[in-house]
């Protein structure tokens, strides 16, 4: 019968989507929603024809085959996600070898622009920088800033030459920083 392979199909389609959904959380480096590769999966269930649903599943199936072998998306099982969190740990971040092929670019690799959600100062008088994106950065002084911190002011944070970050802050020159979560 012909329905046996369309079943497997269909079934291998949504073991994968359920593997790229948990790349996609694993990473949590991608933006709110779903990666589109992913959605043009996901809509092909609305399709009542079945030959035009069947039609949709096997180029999104394509689709999704390409991505992940260009990079473009990054398909992990939970035990790969729970080692790359455990490697994560603590922010000493070594090679995480199933990302190697989603390589970033010089620029990208070096440096992130955020946007400040809360600064304050620490109990140690130094500024702490809650960012949009979730990370939390420090400056390693107290020193004071030409402009104050406020909701919204625009962070850059790039690496240093021996491994150390410098934050900038609405353009201004940057100031040693390291990243508490």
């Amino acid at each position: 019968m012909t329905h046996f392979p369309t079943r497997s199909k269909l079934t291998a389609l949504a073991l994968l989507a359920a593997l790229v959904a948990g790349g996609q959380a694993a990473a949590q480096a991608r933006p709110e929603g779903r990666a589109a590769v992913l959605q043009s999966l996901l809509d092909c269930k609305t399709k009542s024809d079945p030959t035009e649903r069947l039609a949709c599943y096997d180029a999104a199936a394509g689709a999704i085959d390409t991505a992940e072998q260009k990079g473009d998306i990054v398909v992990v099982d939970r035990e790969q996600a729970k080692a790359a969190r455990k490697q994560a740990f603590g922010l000493s971040l070594p090679t995480l070898d199933m990302f190697n092929k989603a390589e970033a670019t010089p620029e990208e690799a070096n440096r992130i622009e955020d946007t400040v959600e809360r600064a304050y100062r620490g109990g140690d008088g130094k500024w702490v920088f809650e960012l949009t994106g979730g990370a939390i950065w420090q400056y390693y002084d107290a020193a004071d800033l030409g402009r104050q911190p406020k909701k919204g002011s625009k962070v850059e944070v790039r690496k240093g030459a021996v491994g150390g970050y410098f934050l900038s802050l609405d353009g201004q020159s940057g100031a040693r920083a390291k990243r508490l979560r």
